[in-house]
């Protein structure tokens, strides 16, 4: 990374952008390093960053491509993409699938979603139009009928196929229950999600000759974010020098991590994003640095800014506004967000703490807990309709509530500080 890229960079959202000008205004005018810049706080970077007047961009939304990246419904979050910095991060992240052991002439069968402002699709079908390595692309979709998507697949003998866990395993599931090989696929590029043990068992007994690798670690928000390393171990990824800058982080204190090991909240700077400029933000997952490599890391989950159940991406803060809309008696003292993993699946469950002296077992406070367990799912799910939707189609067990005394929430052990997120799913 040049110096001068960095102080460049930030004199421009300085002197461009009224949110960044905020932020730094106590700094002084030749603060050019990342460590002498605050991490961004998401929830005021999305506030100031509306549809209409934002205070993030740095000039008039006349020449851009707009994604939608995750959110309530009711508050949505938009990222944008002037087409140079577009072309810039799919030729980028194009260059990372060779080292997924993409081929030349591979056909690759592109299985992400597309539409409604979601960029996943075009993202990975314009990284491979770009790729340095020559590939026929089968823009399939994630949506598409299994019924049409399975025979698509056979007639044009696709051999690398891209989508998230939850997406190709509902295809292998489809792929056992038809009785249809496809002997063609070699390579299964996931990418989106975590892929654990039980879903590289079920991908392996419906592709027996195909190996599952991440297809790259980048989103529509943070932008690029790692390349894959390819290796035993799909978690390690490499930044993406020199277009983005990884930093892992203390949980407590926000201080660089260098040593390897050490786990810590990952957060990117991104060297080619102008026209919303992405500097020191909290990509919403957990890391460590290997230390087998330059810029080398390994992906340990999500961070208490957000958490990925399933296809299902949502924020803590999503949660905490379902149970302050719900629980007009304030009965509730503390959240966590706990994911856990079983029969297959991913599920969230909301563990809640009630006031001193609301802890019987039976009674009156029994049933005054159940209805405000069932109305804070209910608000939940209003806003993270997709959640509900994932439910029927069987990705993630439905929406659960654990009742706990305070003292029983998870904090950090050294600052006692409350730990928002707790991923208890074992990672492959």
């Amino acid at each position: 990374m040049s110096a001068q890229q960095l102080s460049d960079l930030i004199r421009f959202a300085r002197h461009n952008s009224p949110y960044y000008r905020d932020l730094y205004a106590s700094l002084p005018p030749d603060a050019g390093r990342l460590t002498d810049l605050p991490v961004v706080d998401q929830v005021s970077f999305w506030a100031a960053n509306a549809p209409h007047d934002s205070r993030v961009l740095t000039g008039p939304l006349s020449e851009a491509t707009v994604y939608k990246t995750g959110g309530t419904t009711g508050s949505p979050k938009f990222s944008v993409y002037t087409r140079d910095e577009w072309r810039t991060f799919v030729t980028a992240f194009g260059q990372g699938l060779v080292d997924t052991g993409l081929r030349p002439g591979h056909r690759v069968a592109d299985l992400f979603y597309a539409g409604e402002l979601y960029a996943s699709f075009l993202f990975i079908l314009d990284s491979l139009a770009h790729a340095p390595v020559d590939n026929v692309r089968l823009p399939i979709g994630g949506g598409a009928p299994l019924e049409s998507t399975i025979p698509t697949l056979r007639d044009l003998a696709a051999q690398v196929l891209a989508g998230t866990p939850t997406t190709l395993c509902r295809l292998a599931e489809q792929v056992l229950a038809s009785g249809v090989r496809l002997g063609s696929v070699e390579l299964l590029l996931f990418g989106g999600e975590a892929l654990f043990e039980d879903q590289r068992r079920l991908l392996a007994t419906a592709f027996p000759g195909a190996e599952a690798r991440s297809v790259g670690y980048a989103s529509v928000d943070a932008g690029l974010l790692g390349r894959p390393v390819p290796g035993a171990d799909a978690r390690v990824h490499r930044a993406f020098t020199p277009y983005s800058v990884v930093e892992i982080l203390d949980d407590s204190t926000d201080e660089p991590i260098t040593e390897p090991g050490r786990p810590g909240r990952v957060v990117v700077t991104s060297l080619f994003r102008r026209l919303m400029p992405i500097i020191r933000y909290p990509a919403g997952d957990r890391a460590e640095w290997t230390g087998t490599g330059p810029g080398r890391f390994r992906i340990l989950g999500r961070a208490e800014e957000g958490v990925r159940v399933g296809p299902v991406s949502l924020y803590t803060q999503d949660a905490q506004d379902a149970v302050a809309s719900a629980d007009t008696a304030g009965q509730v003292v503390g959240m966590q967000l706990v994911v856990r993993r079983w029969e297959g699946r991913d599920g969230l469950v909301l563990r809640l703490a009630t006031a001193p002296g609301d802890e019987r077992a039976g009674g009156p406070a029994a049933e005054r807990r159940a209805a405000l367990a069932r109305a804070v799912v209910a608000e939940l799910e209003t806003v993270r309709p997709l959640y509900p939707d994932s439910v029927r189609a069987g990705f993630v067990h439905p929406l659960s509530v654990e009742w706990a005394r305070h003292r029983d929430l998870a904090v950090n052990p050294r600052t006692g500080k409350l730990v928002r997120v707790l991923d208890e799913r074992p990672t492959a």
